[in-house]
């Protein structure tokens, strides 16, 4: 009788006597498969790759609703149509605005360069340019600017609250500072050609002029008019943040240190009653706790 293996310690399986039968069919080093299910033992057959061909019409789709998802929440593309920013933008350029921010909540600051629905026909008059199936199709998904939107690009010079104003042969001023404006194109005067002021800019609204000032129709040409010279905050499609191209004319459009200095901002805007308010609090406390001691020592 032969003796079995102790439990736990099965006897490993021989092999044939004769070397030339090779190891039995099914066991390692069988050139026969033990079964015919794949390696990761699913029974599923591995999914055959689609050509290229196939993919691409997908591939198109998911990247035009990328494009069209970042032109309408992140960032477009803008053409700039005049040379009302000369020199700080040209006839031509590409600029990038920020569509972002002002889903939470931001608004314009001074000195920055910010793009705008026509308020009231400003742009009554101007040519719209003709655009062809392809451009509609680009500025559609963002990959080009439109033809039709009639926007504006202006560089914000006060914001809700400021009072500015601008005497002829003198600076703007922008709550009692004068503002030292390097980006004005040379040869150019702050505002000789207009004069304007003091005005003081409601809430929810902007003051906005061009860079290149005797060639820009900006907020001092329409204050006769409904807007008051006024662009509604609302109105504001975005900041420019970049000139995007041409390539040799690529920039960042940064905030001039001017609008940093000490004093721009306004008075905060508070109401008298408010401070009168801060001056009661310590004679309200002071006649609470001398109260609470009179109950204490009755």
């Amino acid at each position: 009788m032969a003796a079995s293996a102790p439990p736990g310690h099965e006897e490993p399986a021989k092999w044939p006597a004769d070397p030339a039968s090779g190891p039995p069919e099914g066991s390692p080093g069988s050139d026969a498969p033990a079964d015919t299910q794949s390696a990761d033992g699913g029974g599923k057959k591995a999914r055959k790759q689609r050509p290229l061909w196939k993919e691409l019409p997908l591939l198109i789709v998911v990247a035009l609703v990328l494009a069209l998802l970042i032109k309408t929440f992140l960032v477009q593309a803008f053409s700039i149509p005049s040379d009302s920013m000369q020199n700080t933008l040209q006839r031509g350029d590409r600029v990038l605005v920020d569509k972002l921010t002002p889903w939470f909540g931001s608004e314009p600051e001074r000195g920055e360069v910010v793009v705008f629905h026509d308020p009231d026909n400003w742009l009554a008059g101007e040519p719209t340019p003709e655009s062809n199936v392809v451009q509609d199709v680009l500025s559609f998904i963002g990959l080009m600017p439109s033809a039709k939107e009639k926007d504006l690009i202006k560089r914000t010079i006060a914001v809700g609250g400021d009072t500015v104003e601008c005497a002829k042969g003198g600076p703007v001023e922008v709550n009692g500072k004068a503002l030292d404006e390097p980006y004005v194109f040379p040869g150019n005067s702050a505002c000789d050609d207009k004069p304007f002021g003091p005005f003081t800019v409601p809430e929810g609204k902007i003051w906005v002029m061009g860079d290149h000032r005797q060639a820009s129709s900006d907020s001092r040409y329409h204050t006769e008019e409904a807007t008051k010279g006024f662009v509604p905050v609302k109105d504001v499609v975005g900041r420019a943040v970049v000139v995007a191209w041409p390539v040799n004319r690529w920039a960042v459009l940064s905030v001039p240190d001017t609008f940093d200095q000490p004093g721009i901002e306004a008075a905060a805007g508070l109401a008298p009653g408010v401070f009168g308010a801060a001056g009661a609090l310590p004679l309200v406390l002071w006649r609470r706790r001398r109260l609470t001691s009179r109950r204490t020592a009755g």
